[in-house]
């Protein structure tokens, strides 16, 4: 079994190996220069052998920026998942509207700018196709929950485990209000997914840049 190599196991082990080939490196210009200084003016240095040499020093200068891009490339992904475990247990507030249907329910949070006259809800499921459409439960000023029980506007039942999406639309008069959908909850586990943190919250998995509140769930 290959044991894991942490972010500063990584910097250490290139450290030492950037160290060698700066030397390398070095040490071939100096020659390389010298060589040119040096050579006789009656038998220069074939062009096909100084290009080769040019070849050889460009080679020795993109392994040193190689070997630096992974080392940050791993200190940033293990960086980001790290900071992300301290969010486990607690009650994180994200704006994102994506979440799975389980146990007959999917919920959510929306927020209205101002107190609306008129407010809609409506469910999207994954290929963009409006599911379900009604009255917002609550058209106050401020952040109210949702729960949607995963039936269509006909009636049916959808089955657990398609993720959804909500949509607010909310008018005052003639004028529209500024509306987010929010996924509120505890924080239970996290992951990488495409070199980024994301937090899973009830049946949501949310990117960790679109937390915008956290906070210790109260002792019981």
């Amino acid at each position: 079994m290959v044991a894991a190599i942490t972010a500063t196991d990584a910097a250490s082990r290139t450290t030492a190996a950037r160290t060698s080939l700066t030397s390398n490196f070095e040490t071939f210009l100096s020659l390389l220069t010298s060589q040119l200084k040096n050579q006789d003016p009656l038998s220069p240095l074939d062009s096909n052998d100084f290009t080769q040499q040019l070849t050889q020093m460009s080679g020795v200068e993109q392994q040193l920026l190689t070997n630096d891009l992974l080392t940050s490339l791993l200190a940033a992904q293990q960086g980001g998942l790290g900071g992300a475990t301290d969010y486990i247990g607690k009650d994180a507030a994200a704006v994102w509207s994506a979440t799975r249907l389980e146990g007959g329910k999917a919920n959510w949070s929306y927020e209205l700018g101002t107190s609306a006259s008129e407010a809609s809800l409506s469910v999207i499921d994954s290929s963009g196709k409006t599911v379900w459409t009604g009255p917002a439960p609550d058209r106050s000023s401020g952040t109210h929950d949702f729960v949607w029980n995963g039936k269509t506007t006909a009636g049916g039942q959808l089955p657990d485990g398609g993720v959804y999406s909500l949509k607010v639309t909310a008018r005052s008069g003639t004028n529209d209000v500024q509306t987010q959908v929010l996924t509120r909850g505890t924080v239970t586990g996290v992951e990488m997914a495409d070199g980024k943190p994301y937090l899973t919250v009830g049946a949501a998995l949310v990117p960790l840049s679109s937390v915008i509140g956290l906070k210790e769930r109260p002792a019981t």
